[in-house]
């Protein structure tokens, strides 16, 4: 049975250094409190595999000295720029990089969905990805002649993390149709979720809202956090703080200005 937690940091206990962190694309319920909360316990040495791509979170993570490894198809602040710590870390080499595209993501996941070691994918087939990735296999078609295909190994991740609008007491979380988060669940051997509040009434039960919904027994713990992926977007409730993401955009150009960043969004006071 989930438990419900008051304390985010009672929520991502979870998370421990070393662990291989899955959190979904920037626009599906990033769970940002939850990222801060991570930077200020200190956690170190993840294996971050953003699904399929990051922004803030990553680049967050990298600046302050999280990630040691990190898997992902792209790192970016969209229409805001570069990320720029992902990219001072991968001129530096300060982490390891494991270049990925969006649909052997997926499809990793997928085989742990499946309870298999692997999942074949055709598409990668003569493309620069796959020659930097040793561990993705090329073998000729058992049921054809000449016909290479991809075999990708599992990807079964210690944490799923993410952000949803709310959950149900007995841990049941609506997620809408950001149906990759259910991937992610099924996947991790926990999950752990922040939300915008707790809904009163048994989510399965609603015919307008079973269909979107993570059943409870996918999920370790879940905790309130109002407004959780702030700065990022949640769908169908807020929008991106364009302003701050500027403002993040501006300072991390450099470390001083990362710093500064971290300081005071980070350890001086919480969002809001």
């Amino acid at each position: 049975m989930p438990v419900i937690v008051h304390s985010l940091d009672e929520a991502l206990a979870p998370i421990g250094d070393g662990a291989m962190l899955a959190v979904p694309r920037e626009t599906s319920g990033v769970a940002m409190a939850a990222t801060r909360a991570l930077i200020r316990r200190g956690v170190q040495r993840l294996h971050l595999v953003a699904l399929p791509t990051s922004s803030l979170q990553a680049d967050l993570l990298i600046g302050v000295g999280c990630i040691e490894t990190l898997e992902t198809s792209a790192v970016s602040l969209g229409e805001f720029g570069a990320a720029p710590r992902f990219t001072a870390a991968i001129v530096s080499g300060a982490i390891r990089m494991m270049d990925a595209t969006c649909p052997a993501l997926h499809a990793q996941f997928q085989a742990a969905e499946k309870g298999v070691p692997f999942m074949p994918l055709r598409g990668l087939v003569g493309s620069d990805v796959l020659a930097h990735r040793s561990d993705w296999k090329v073998v000729d078609n058992p049921f054809g002649n000449d016909d290479p295909i991809v075999l990708l190994p599992v990807l079964k991740p210690d944490v799923a993390l993410f952000h949803a609008p709310m959950a149900d007491r007995a841990g049941n979380v609506f997620i809408g149709t950001q149906r990759e988060l259910v991937v992610m669940a099924h996947a991790a051997q926990r999950t752990v979720v922040t939300v915008e509040r707790i809904h009163d009434g048994d989510l399965l039960r609603d015919p307008l809202l079973a269909a979107g919904t993570l059943p409870g027994f996918y999920v370790e713990a879940v905790a309130v956090v109002p407004r959780g992926a702030w700065p990022l977007p949640l769908p169908d409730h807020y929008g991106v703080d364009a302003a701050h993401m500027s403002e993040y955009a501006r300072l991390a150009t450099t470390p001083e200005g990362f710093a500064q960043y971290i300081d005071r969004y980070v350890y001086e006071r919480r969002a809001a």
